[in-house]
């Protein structure tokens, strides 16, 4: 996944509301987190609470905005093509952010941290719920005392009464996709079949095929995993409105708060 898809991952996810997701985490963080949106050296050396982590970062987007609101970042995607995008953007803007390669399944720190975060529904690409269950205590394991996790996930609701078994298809003069979404009420699993046309010079395009899997999860199953993984429930938002979630809700923002560790 996100090989080819990466070159114009940015292009296709323009709409994307980058800086909505970004004041929503920072006003979180200073509701319920223990990180703090400023860049003093001693201080981080000091305490680890300071350093926030973007976990399935993708291209960096939303990590470089999170940096210039002042928070000291980390950003993780197992995506190579990805992140080498991320590093071009570090590059150009200077800002210093540290990138690991690494599956969220598998996440490895060099310390504690005060925030982690993962949005855009990277945590639906997760289609067990042992794996879910064991992303939840990595997570738990590295955040500092009182640190919080936030995340947001696509509902089962959304994939059954929304998405599943539709075509979204958009043409543009340089870069044009054909994107199908096969759902299995069975399995709870969505397919999505991408089909991307990219223009490489003149009139000659590259056509290129990725195939996506991902999970809907309900409200019900994300808290009882929670409460497995040792984090306890702090807030429940529709994502969409930012108010309390409905039946109707197609993707719902989690706060999480460790739990466990001694101050």
């Amino acid at each position: 996944m996100y090989q080819d898809f990466a070159a114009v991952y940015d292009e296709l996810m323009d709409d994307t509301p980058y800086e909505k997701w970004g004041e929503r985490i920072d006003s979180l963080i200073k509701k319920y987190g223990v990180s703090k949106p400023e860049r003093n050296v001693e201080e981080v050396l000091a305490s680890e609470r300071n350093l926030v982590v973007d976990l399935g970062c993708g291209t960096g987007t939303l990590t470089e905005l999170m940096y210039q609101k002042g928070y000291d970042m980390i950003g993780v995607d197992m995506s190579e093509s990805m992140l080498n995008i991320a590093m071009e953007k570090k590059e150009k803007s200077g800002a210093e952010i540290l990138y690991l390669c690494q599956d969220m399944r598998e996440l490895e720190l060099y310390s504690t941290v005060g925030t982690v975060f993962s949005v855009c529904d990277s945590l639906n690409y997760i289609l067990e719920d042992d794996e879910l269950l064991g992303i939840f205590s990595l997570v738990n394991n590295y955040l500092h005392p009182g640190g919080i996790f936030i995340f947001d996930f696509n509902t089962e609701y959304k994939y059954r009464q929304v998405i599943g078994n539709t075509t979204i298809a958009e043409n543009r003069e340089d870069c044009s996709f054909i994107w199908e979404n096969l759902y299995d009420p069975e399995e709870g699993i969505n397919e999505y079949d991408l089909t991307v046309f990219v223009r490489e010079e003149g009139d000659r395009f590259r056509r290129f095929t990725e195939t996506h899997f991902q999970r809907g999860y309900t409200v019900e199953k994300i808290c009882e995993l929670l409460g497995r993984s040792g984090m306890v429930m702090k807030e429940l938002l529709d994502a969409d409105t930012g108010e309390a979630v409905r039946a109707e809700s197609e993707r719902v923002y989690v706060v999480a708060g460790e739990h466990g560790k001694n101050i």
